[in-house]
């Protein structure tokens, strides 16, 4: 007999089975709950606070330049979060925040954009990672996209939240509402008699420009979300956020030493061929090489900063599968990855010193003070994994180094890369002074710039127009600093 029916649907004993649908698998059930909306509306105080980020972020941010406005968007968007995170004693949560919160503070510091720009990018990131909770490198991986994720439930939380408001009696909304108008109506009255009494406090208070009110919605919105969405993952964070990959079989002695060997082998060869260069001098290079010291400087930088990248994916990659069963399995594995690490410091502390040396022979620039960092960064991480080696514990490890590259893109802001970048250039011996480029740094450099002596001080001043600040919240450091440089009347030129 046929297992089918007429319509070709399958019949017969094993009918259900074939058409029930298939269990989903892990991944899609944590997805699951994950997106389960929380279990109570969302609190008043919490659906106040959040509508009061998104307007107050889009008031200081929208229609002003990059400052003081800008810098108090992040701290705003955590502000919903902070109480849930301290009932939690989510301590290890709120340092790392705190560090995205200094990373936006940038904002009002610095007036290049690329540092702006990047400051900001790694105040998301850090926000990201430290609103999941993330600590894993499945953790940190995920962070980013959690976040979307999470708005999506905090919006229905927030939907519910609304709905749990009207359905408590619709007098109760009514008083609210009236309360709310009535504050805004006392408040609009007294603010436009403070504003008219005295210039100053006027520039606190937001201009009316219709022209503006899209952008300030958008912005609001996005706000709004953001702070739903780490109010969200305050409460309840990703099942993802901690989940270790399972630890594979240690591989055999000799599939395991063979190629660790080998490549400390290989590294150590090549760091032998450094110093042998480095002590040879530019006369070694020459005569051995058939290169100048600033071609062989320049070449291969790429090529060292990817060696130890690959470095450390194969440490962990190797630590993971290393054998241990033996106290000598444990003693010899760490001798063998610690050889490897020590030989990537030296591939980084090579790297850097063909940077200093191309720097010194062409200048220093924006590309080369951040591939230096990132080099800086890298050999930072090395350590780290150094020492997570001595007891091999490394569940601190991932985001650690998330940290470490957290505060270097700190240190890098406030360094002041401009500043730094006029006093080496003017001041180098065999660089060639590209004034173009010293013409068109941003307002940080004027204070350097202006330290110099005359004709090169004049000439490089003429370039720059620093605007004053319409409202407080334009307020940045360098720009007061730099209008606070006398003007410059001499227009010799550069050339």
């Amino acid at each position: 007999m046929s297992d089918a029916t007429a319509d070709g649907a399958p019949a017969g004993p094993y009918a259900a089975a074939l058409m029930r649908p298939p269990a989903p698998g892990p991944v899609a059930r944590a997805v699951t709950r994950f997106m389960a909306v929380h279990a109570s509306p969302l609190p008043l105080p919490l659906t106040a606070g959040v509508l009061g980020v998104g307007v107050t972020v889009a008031v200081l941010v929208v229609g002003h330049r990059p400052g003081l406005g800008l810098a108090l968007a992040v701290p705003l968007m955590w502000v919903p979060a902070v109480p849930a995170l301290v009932r939690r004693r989510a301590w290890s949560v709120l340092l790392t925040a705190s560090l995205a919160v200094a990373l936006g503070a940038v904002a009002a510091v610095r007036d290049a954009e690329w540092v702006v720009a990047l400051s900001l990018l790694a105040a998301f990131a850090l926000s990201a990672v430290a609103a999941a909770g993330a600590r894993s490198p499945l953790g940190l991986a995920l962070a980013v996209p959690t976040v979307p994720i999470a708005a999506t439930r905090g919006v229905r939380w927030f939907a519910r939240g609304l709905s749990a408001i009207v359905a408590g009696g619709r007098a109760e909304a009514l008083r609210w509402v009236r309360t709310a108008a009535l504050t805004l109506v006392i408040l609009g009255v007294f603010a436009v008699l403070l504003a008219s009494a005295d210039a100053v406090f006027a520039t606190l208070l937001p201009s009316l420009d219709l022209r503006s009110l899209p952008a300030q919605i958008l912005v609001g919105a996005f706000a709004v979300m953001a702070a739903l969405a780490i109010a969200s993952l305050a409460q309840r964070r990703p099942p993802w956020s901690v989940v270790r990959m399972p630890r594979p079989e240690p591989r055999r002695r000799v599939e395991w030493y063979l190629p660790v060997l080998a490549l400390d082998a290989l590294m150590l060869a090549f760091l032998l061929t450094q110093v042998v260069a480095a002590a040879g001098g530019d006369r070694y290079v020459r005569q051995v090489i058939g290169l100048s010291y600033a071609a062989y400087a320049r070449q291969g930088f790429g090529q060292l900063v990817a060696v130890t990248a690959l470095t450390l994916a194969v440490v962990a990659w190797f630590a993971r599968r290393a054998p241990r069963a033996e106290r000598s399995d444990r003693i010899g594995t760490r001798a063998a990855l610690g050889v490897l690490c020590v030989s990537a410091l030296g591939i980084v502390a090579t790297a850097l010193f063909r940077m200093s040396l191309y720097v010194q022979a062409y200048g220093l620039t924006e590309l080369r003070l951040l591939a230096t960092a990132g080099e800086i960064v890298m050999g930072a991480a090395v350590v780290l994994v150094l020492v997570a080696g001595v007891r091999w514990r490394a569940r601190w490890l991932p985001l650690a180094v998330v940290r470490v590259a957290g505060v270097a893109m700190l240190a890098l802001a406030l360094l002041n890369p401009d500043a730094l970048m006029v006093r080496y250039n003017t001041q180098a011996q065999d660089a060639p002074l590209d004034a173009w480029h010293l013409e068109h740094l941003s307002a940080d450099a004027v204070p350097a710039i202006a330290a110099l002596d005359d004709p090169l001080r004049s000439c490089l001043l003429r370039g720059y127009s620093v605007p004053a600040a319409t409202s407080i919240w334009e307020w940045n450091h360098a720009r007061a600093q730099a209008r606070a440089v006398d003007d410059v009347t001499n227009r010799t030129s550069c050339r």
